[in-house]
């Protein structure tokens, strides 16, 4: 059996979800009210039997470091291990990361002593897969590379890297975010090829990468090694179709790229609904993240509808709909939420501490008494006060203010903001 090693690419900025990458990568952004986007491709690996795991980091990593260093730990008798890279000078080396495939090439050192073969991931993706199947495929199809694909409509097309495969599901046309009308015909793939890998077309007419990606190691240090290839989709996969056995692994399950704040913002509310269609709720393949020993929620004369309240949040009198509350949140009396996500808070603060913030005249830690939030993103540690209105009155699109931004109409509260009593936007 083939050993696989498996690199995370964890390093992106995340400039489209910004302000939730003020302080943060984007693969740190957390999600559903306790994790965090990195714990998807993490524990994918882990099912799949893969723990040789190293994540490459470079932007606002203190965040992310801190999480991974405190969740994975393995048994110290056995050789797996998930381990940090993040980047750095060397000898060799004075740049940073310049793209996805120039981070693998400079740590190519660090897998030398492991596997035949390399899974390379992106860090802030949700989707679930058995990686091992994918492997199975590569080997089958004796491939050098195998890149995962899932069919996309053509109105979705030009924002992703698209793959066009032979009937054997060999790749022979690779396009970047194509635009033009011609392009897009030119990779479009026949129904009787989806059919023949058991795709179900449903006026489906491309197939974009998903950014997984499986090497021969061999293979992997040829293309890199002597090569100053920075992207694996816009370069290093190109050439290799001239000279390298490239095929697609076809994909048909759930896959979201939450690039973007409206994007995120549709994927969380999405596991509101009674059947979501990224599961969080599989006994035998669960979504691992940092344990950290909370008591339940506690909920006080309020109304809650198709919304996911996390441990050691406390709701008085409050109404709920449609809502993600993270870990700790504090809701006040009276409040109404509805589709807004709450990311909670790191600490709990104490009596004491509330009585010295009084003074300071800052609002306790969480939503005041009476706040109304809708379409709305509120970050960590944000302090609301009492009568706020995050409801968008004026119906904006984008916006940029001190306190707040405004994405695809949905209001964004970023990370330790204070918001004052009776503040409205």
């Amino acid at each position: 059996m083939s050993s696989v090693v498996t690199f995370i690419l964890a390093g992106g900025q995340g400039t489209r979800l910004y302000p939730l990458t003020k302080y943060r990568s984007k693969p740190a952004v957390p999600i559903a009210g306790k994790f965090r986007l990195i714990d998807i491709p993490i524990s994918n690996s882990i099912h799949s039997g893969y723990r040789k795991i190293f994540i490459l980091t470079q932007f606002a990593a203190e965040s992310l470091h801190r999480h991974i260093m405190t969740t994975y730990r393995f048994s110290i008798f056995s050789k797996d291990f998930v381990t940090i890279l993040a980047a750095q000078q060397t000898l060799e080396n004075r740049d940073w990361y310049q793209g996805t495939a120039d981070a693998v090439r400079q740590n190519l050192r660090y897998i030398e002593g492991f596997g035949d073969l390399v899974l390379i991931l992106s860090g802030d993706h949700l989707y679930r897969m058995d990686y091992r199947k994918f492997v199975e495929y590569h080997l089958e199809k004796q491939a050098d590379i195998t890149i995962s694909v899932i069919p996309v409509p053509r109105d979705r097309a030009p924002q992703l890297g698209l793959m066009k495969p032979d009937p054997d599901g060999r790749i022979v046309a690779f396009k970047e975010k194509p635009s033009e009308e011609a392009e897009l015909d030119e990779m479009a793939v026949s129904a009787e090829v989806m059919e023949k890998f058991g795709i179900e077309p449903d006026g489906r007419t491309h197939l974009a990468s998903m950014g997984i990606y499986v090497f021969n190691k061999q293979t992997l240090f040829e293309l890199l090694q002597n090569s100053t290839a920075s992207d694996f989709g816009r370069e290093v996969i190109p050439a290799a179709l001239e000279t390298k056995r490239v095929f697609s692994y076809f994909f048909d399950g759930y896959w979201e790229d939450i690039g973007t704040i409206g994007a995120f913002f549709d994927a969380q509310i999405d596991l509101t609904r009674p059947l979501p269609r990224f599961n969080f709720y599989d006994e035998d393949r669960p979504i691992y993240s940092h344990p950290r020993f909370l008591p339940g929620s506690k909920i006080l004369y309020s109304t809650v509808d198709q919304s996911i309240l996390c441990e050691g949040s406390i709701v008085d009198s409050a109404s709920i709909k449609n809502s993600i509350i993270g870990v700790r949140s504090v809701i006040g009396q009276g409040c109404e939420l509805e589709e807004a996500i709450v990311m909670g808070a790191d600490f709990f603060e104490t009596p004491a501490e509330w009585a010295v913030h009084k003074k300071q005249g800052l609002p306790r830690l969480g939503i005041g008494n009476n706040t109304v939030i809708r379409r709305a993103i509120v970050d960590k540690n944000v302090r609301i006060g009492n009568n706020v209105r995050l409801i968008n009155r004026d119906g904006v699109q984008q916006a940029d203010h001190e306190k707040y931004a405004i994405r695809d109409g949905i209001i964004v509260i970023p990370k330790n903001t204070v918001l004052e009593d009776g503040f409205e936007v």
